[in-house]
C-alpha cells in the first residue's frame, strides 16, 4: 500500500523530485527573481490578447500549479506566452463579438480544448509531434508573429488610437495618426525598451522589465504625465474572475485553432525541456511535460484565463538560479496572487506604453536573426521557408499562416525523401566495405554483381522512384547482372505501397533469373513491415544476410 502511494505521489507530484530543506533558500530567492521578471510580462502580454492586465496574472498562476502537479521538468516554467496570444486574440474578439459572450468566456474554453489536447497527446505519447515544424518554419513564424507585435504595440507606444481589422489595417491607421504622437508616451515607450536592453546585457539577473515598468510609473506620477494625454492601466477589477463553462457552439468553433496553437506550444515545450536542465535531472521526459503544459491550460482556465505556455526566457532565469523543483516557481505564483488580489492599487498609474516596451523587447528577441543568416548562407532554399512563412504568417490570417508554415514544412520533409535513389555500391580496395563511390570508377566491382543502397525510408512517396530507378539501374548492366544485393541499412521503414513496390522488383529479377538479397537490414520496424508485407517471403529465408560481403562470397559461388 505504501509503495502504490508513493508512486502516486510521484507521478502527481514529480517535479519535486531532488529537493530538500538544504535548498529552500536557493528556491525562494529564484522565485522572487522570476515573479520579478513575470509580473510585467504577464501583463503585457494579457494586454496582447485585448484581456485585463491581472488576467496574466491568473494565467501565470494557473500554469504553475497545473505544471508542478503533473509535469516532468523540474525548471521548466509556463504563463501567458506572446508566441500563442497573437494567434487567438483576434479570433476570440471576432467569436465575442458576434455573439452575446465574452472575451474571457470563449477564452476559457480555448483553455480547455487546448489542455484537453495536450494531456491526450501526452498519454499517446506523440511527442515526435513537436518534429513536425522545421527550423526554417519556426523561425519563419517567429518572425511574422514578431510584427503581430511590433505593429500591435505602436499604438501604445505612441499614445494614438489603435485601428481595427487585419495587420494591414492596423498598419494604415497608425500612418494615418502619426500627426497625433504624443512624445511623453513614446519616451516612456522607448525608455522602457532601453533599460530592458541594458539590463540583458549586464545580467540576466536583472529584473529590467520590472526596473523598467516601476521608473516609468514613478515618472508618470512625479511630472502628472496622465494630464497630458499619458495613457495608464488605471482601476483593475477586483476579486477572482469568474468561470464560464464551455458550450457546444464554441467548442466546435475553436476546436481547429485549438490544434494548431497545441502544436505550437507542443513544439516549444519540447524545445524547453531538452534545452533546459537542472544539473541533477535525468532524461527529460517531453510526453509528461505536455500532460503537465494540459493541467496548466485546465487550471488556468479554471481560474478564467486563456491558454499558456512554456516560457524559454523564464525558463533559463530559473535554470540559472539554479532551483531545484517547482517550488521556486510556486514562490513565484504566490508572490503574483498576492499582488493580483491585494496589489491592484500599485498597478493603477501603469502607464500603457511601459507595456508596449515591454512587448517590443520581447519582439526583438524572438526574432532569430542570427538563424536567419546561417540559413540563407547554407541552405538557400529553406530560406524560401523562413520568407514564405512569415510573409503567410504577416498578410493572412494568422492561424491560417501557421497552417501553412506547417504544410510547407512537411512538403519540404516529403520532398527530401521524394528526392532520394538508390544509389550504387562498390567495394573499398583491401576491406570487406561497400561503400558509395566519390567519383566515377572508384572502388571494386566483381563481375555479374550489382549492390545498391537506399538512403531513406521506403514509403509511398518514394516507392514508384525506388522501383523505376532499380529496374533500370539492373536492366542497364552489360554484360547483364546475375547477383543483385540492396544494402538496406538506410532503411528505417517500409509501408504497405513501397513494398508493393519491392515485390515488383523482386518479380522483375526473378523472370530475369536474376538472383536477389538483402543485407544488413538493421532496423527492426523495417524488418517488421517488410516480413508483415510478405516480402521477406517472397525473398526466401537464404536471402537476408548480415553484410553485403556475406551476400556476395556466398550467392556468387552458388552460380
Amino acid at each position: 500500500m505504501g509503495v502504490a502511494r508513493r508512486r502516486r505521489a510521484s507521478l502527481l507530484f514529480g517535479s519535486f523530485k531532488g529537493w530538500t530543506k538544504d535548498h529552500l533558500g536557493r528556491d525562494v530567492l529564484a522565485g522572487l527573481t522570476l515573479a520579478a521578471i513575470t509580473v510585467p510580462e504577464q501583463m503585457a502580454t494579457a494586454k496582447l490578447g485585448g484581456f485585463e492586465p491581472q488576467i496574466g496574472f491568473y494565467a501565470f498562476i494557473g500554469a504553475t500549479i497545473g505544471f508542478a502537479a503533473l509535469g516532468a521538468s523540474r525548471v521548466l516554467t509556463a504563463g501567458a506566452d506572446s508566441t500563442i496570444t497573437p494567434i487567438f486574440a483576434g479570433t476570440l474578439a471576432a467569436i465575442a463579438a458576434g455573439g452575446s459572450t465574452s472575451v474571457g468566456s470563449v477564452a476559457t474554453t480555448l483553455a480547455f480544448l487546448v489542455g484537453a489536447l495536450l494531456i491526450a497527446g501526452g498519454i499517446l505519447k506523440l511527442g515526435w509531434i513537436a518534429n513536425l515544424l522545421s527550423t526554417s518554419v519556426v523561425t519563419g513564424f517567429l518572425a511574422g508573429i514578431a510584427v503581430h507585435i511590433v505593429v500591435s504595440q505602436l499604438p501604445s507606444l505612441f499614445g494614438i488610437t489603435k485601428g481595427a481589422g487585419d495587420l494591414v489595417g492596423q498598419a494604415l491607421a497608425i500612418t494615418s495618426n502619426l500627426t497625433k504622437l504624443n512624445p511623453f508616451a513614446t519616451a516612456i515607450g522607448l525608455g522602457v525598451l532601453a533599460i530592458m536592453l541594458l539590463a540583458e546585457r549586464i545580467s540576466a539577473h536583472i529584473p529590467g522589465a520590472l526596473l523598467g515598468i516601476a521608473l516609468a510609473t514613478l515618472v508618470v506620477l512625479a511630472f502628472d504625465l496622465e494630464s497630458r494625454g499619458v495613457a495608464v492601466l488605471g482601476a483593475l477589477p477586483g476579486g477572482l474572475p469568474r468561470l464560464a463553462l464551455p458550450t457546444f457552439d464554441h467548442l466546435r468553433q475553436l476546436t481547429p485553432l485549438a490544434v494548431i496553437i497545441t502544436l505550437v506550444i507542443m513544439v516549444q515545450t519540447a524545445t524547453v525541456t531538452y534545452s533546459f536542465r537542472n544539473s541533477s535531472e535525468r532524461k527529460p521526459d517531453v510526453d509528461r511535460d505536455f500532460v503537465g503544459l494540459g493541467a496548466s491550460n485546465l487550471v488556468a482556465a479554471f481560474l478564467g484565463a486563456f491558454p499558456v505556455n512554456a516560457s524559454p526566457p523564464r525558463t533559463a532565469v530559473v535554470v540559472e538560479a539554479d532551483s531545484t523543483s517547482q517550488l521556486s516557481a510556486l514562490a513565484a505564483a504566490a508572490i503574483v496572487l498576492v499582488l493580483a488580489l491585494w496589489g491592484r492599487a500599485l498597478l493603477f498609474h501603469v502607464p500603457e506604453a511601459a507595456l508596449a516596451g515591454v512587448l517590443l523587447f520581447v519582439a526583438q528577441r524572438i526574432v532569430r536573426v542570427g538563424t536567419m543568416v546561417k540559413i540563407a548562407r547554407q541552405a538557400p532554399v529553406e530560406c524560401l521557408l523562413v520568407l514564405l512563412t512569415a510573409t503567410a504568417i504577416i498578410t493572412l490570417p494568422i492561424q491560417t499562416g501557421v497552417a501553412i508554415g506547417i504544410g510547407l514544412s512537411l512538403l519540404h520533409g516529403v520532398s527530401m525523401a521524394i528526392q532520394t535513389h538508390p544509389v550504387e555500391l562498390r567495394k573499398l580496395p583491401g576491406t570487406t566495405v561497400w561503400w558509395p563511390p566519390e567519383f566515377p570508377g572508384q572502388g571494386e566491382g566483381q563481375q555479374g554483381v550489382a549492390v545498391f543502397a537506399f538512403q531513406a525510408p521506403l514509403l509511398f512517396a518514394n516507392a514508384e522512384i525506388f522501383k523505376r530507378d532499380m529496374i533500370e539501374m539492373i536492366d542497364g548492366y552489360d554484360p547483364p547482372v546475375s547477383l543483385v544485393v540492396v544494402e538496406a541499412s538506410g532503411i528505417a521503414d517500409v509501408d504497405f505501397t513501397a513494398a508493393q513496390a519491392f515485390i515488383e522488383i523482386l518479380s522483375h529479377c526473378r523472370t530475369a533469373n536474376i538472383q536477389f538479397a538483402v543485407a544488413r537490414l538493421e532496423s527492426v520496424r523495417a524488418h517488421a513491415a517488410l516480413n508483415r508485407f510478405g516480402v521477406l517471403h517472397a525473398l526466401g529465408p537464404d536471402n537476408l544476410f548480415h553484410s553485403v560481403d556475406e551476400a556476395v562470397n556466398r550467392l556468387a559461388r552458388q552460380q
